[in-house]
């Protein structure tokens, strides 16, 4: 993904710039929906005493990581992801959140987006092998793996049974972290795009997947994270994958709800712009 210069966050506001220690204030409402960890040098100690492979130097290792979500949160998502690329498997969770973020909002060229999305889960299964005790290690590779599989065809998305890696993934996040709300809604869209995809019945019987359970994790992520937009959004995105005709009012009133939130970082704002757009 370096080299090119990648196309520029488009609502810029001094209020998601989060210096110095605004970041540290801020992180419980920024990471409410992920739950990762703040990376301060105890934390980042713990980690290196799980694999020293990853580093020598805490402080420095820390200073580098909150730099690096400083420049995600405010919508520099290059900055964010070549700085957590620089870092390896501490930087994975920054690095894959930032790529995915700008693929699936700021980049239109249907190929360059896959390839973006190819590559985040390739280093986020780096980061699974390297802190498989992680939560995001698996969040991040599902986040990833799933929206590598909606760029490309449903025979070679299930051909390479990207489908069961994905909800592996989510299933390993929520049992290290039941309280993962983006899981909770990641997994809620899975049973959601089986179903579409494959029909009510064939989605029970392979993938165990259903309506229901969408709507139960769905309904999950809005109690955790009721003010975040993406909550109301893949909501919304759900239902219309369930049942557009049926179903497209209550998707209306997602996005309405999501738009009218307050964006609390570039990624809300970018959520809430989606929303009104579906609107529109």
């Amino acid at each position: 993904m370096a080299g090119k210069k990648w196309s520029a966050f488009p609502h810029p506001d001094k209020a998601y710039d989060h210096a110095g220690d605004r970041l540290a204030k801020a992180w419980k409402t920024l990471h409410a929906g992920d739950l990762e960890p703040w990376p301060d040098t105890v934390r980042i100690a713990a980690l290196l005493k799980k694999n020293p492979k990853l580093g020598k130097d805490p402080a420095t290792l820390s200073a580098a990581l909150q730099e690096a979500w400083r420049a995600y949160h405010r919508g520099d998502f290059q900055h964010a992801w070549e700085s957590g690329v620089a870092l390896g498997a501490l930087g994975a969770s920054v690095a894959v959140k930032a790529a995915g973020i700008h693929a699936t909002y700021l980049v239109d060229d249907a190929r360059l987006k896959a390839a973006r999305f190819q590559e985040a889960a390739e280093f986020a299964a780096e980061a699974v092998r390297a802190l498989p005790g992680e939560a995001n290690s698996h969040y991040r590779h599902a986040f990833a793996l799933g929206r590598y599989s909606q760029c490309i065809s449903i025979a070679k998305a299930l051909a390479e049974g990207h489908a069961g890696k994905v909800r592996d993934a989510l299933d390993t996040t929520l049992k290290i972290a039941p309280g993962h709300a983006e899981a909770h809604l990641a997994m809620g869209v899975y049973h959601a795009e089986i179903v579409a995809k494959v029909g009510t019945m064939l989605a029970r019987l392979t993938y165990g997947a259903s309506a229901a359970a969408a709507e139960k994790h769905l309904a999950t992520a809005r109690e955790l994270t009721p003010g975040a937009p993406i909550a109301w959004v893949e909501t919304g995105n759900a239902l219309l994958k369930l049942d557009a005709e049926r179903r497209g009012d209550e998707a209306a009133e997602a996005y309405d709800h999501a738009m009218r939130l307050k964006p609390h970082d570039a990624m809300e704002a970018l959520d809430a712009a989606f929303a009104r757009g579906q609107l529109a």
